[in-house]
């Protein structure tokens, strides 16, 4: 059996190590990939929640809006996480756009813009699976 608690810890640093990383990518011109990992460090901080809240065993899904939806985040921000669902499988794959590659389609404002919305999750998150008896 899981410690709930444990397995949400490791889904946090992993949540911020993605963020770390898709900072240095916005800084070298990664776009694409700054944009998925943006949405990557949101859901393993959104599920990071659930282990926490929830405690459940296994948290599946890629959905952020649902897994928002799941844990009762304030519904202003489930129209940005829509925005970040979104770059899911078109920011990786040359297949997921028409006639362009994802290192061609995505800009500079869109990976700062999903960074943005990123950090406001992942501190949001982090309030969540700091407070003592949640």
């Amino acid at each position: 059996m899981k410690d709930s608690r444990k397995e949400a810890d490791r889904w946090w640093k992993q949540a911020e190590n993605d963020y770390k990383f898709a900072r240095v990518g916005l800084d070298e011109g990664f776009y694409a990939q700054t944009c998925f990992l943006s949405h990557q460090a949101c859901g393993k901080a959104l599920k990071a929640v659930h282990y926490t809240e929830l405690d459940k065993r296994i948290v599946i899904g890629h959905s952020l809006v649902k897994l928002a939806r799941e844990i009762r985040i304030d519904e202003s921000l489930l129209e940005d996480l829509t925005v970040l669902d979104q770059y899911y499988i078109p920011t990786r794959y040359p297949n997921g756009l028409p006639d362009v590659s994802p290192f061609e389609a995505y800009t500079k404002r869109q990976a700062e813009e999903a960074l943005r919305l990123s950090g406001i999750i992942l501190d949001l998150t982090h309030q969540r699976i700091s407070r003592p008896g949640t």
